[in-house]
């Protein structure tokens, strides 16, 4: 494919905390959609480890889904694009079941020089964050959105 470049998308969460574990629920939802794109690798982040800086070094475009609280009603997305990603990452330290933040591992890229071309975080906004492995009902009917919105900024950034 001429002029195109690879797009991680990484979905992050517990899905052992129902609400928590939205990015990985996306990211399997996405298999089937993203199946026949060459330019794009899914990749469940889990509750990130210091592991995927590789990949994140790695990827020409990087799109993030995860539970991201934003005061918005449960079950709601939020696109952050390029800085605004960057600051919200870096303004909402939360308390986190994951091993490392995702701000770590932007900062390791940014070192490394190797930070994204262009990158996004997809939040949902998460109803509970309770022992269970399916997510809410707001936050089910909103997984199908955020893998929308994940191919197309995918798509808007092939070119």
């Amino acid at each position: 494919m001429t002029g195109s470049h690879k797009t991680l998308i990484l979905g992050i969460g517990n899905v052992l905390l129902r609400d928590e574990g939205a990015g990985v629920f996306a990211i399997r939802h996405l298999a089937d959609l993203a199946a026949q794109r060459d330019d794009i690798e899914l990749m469940d982040g889990g509750t990130l480890s210091f592991s995927l800086a590789g990949a994140i070094e790695d990827a020409d475009n990087l799109i993030v889904i995860d539970a991201a609280q934003y005061d918005g009603e449960p079950g709601t997305t939020k696109v952050f694009v390029g800085e605004q990603m960057d600051e919200f990452i870096g303004s909402n330290r939360k308390c986190s079941v994951h091993e490392v933040s995702l701000i770590d591992l932007m900062a390791i890229a940014l070192l490394a020089g190797q930070l994204p071309r262009q990158r996004a975080l997809i939040g949902i906004q998460p109803q509970t964050i309770e022992w269970g492995d399916t997510p809410s009902l707001p936050v089910s009917a909103a997984i199908q959105l955020a893998c929308d919105q994940a191919m197309q900024l995918a798509e808007e950034w092939r070119a």
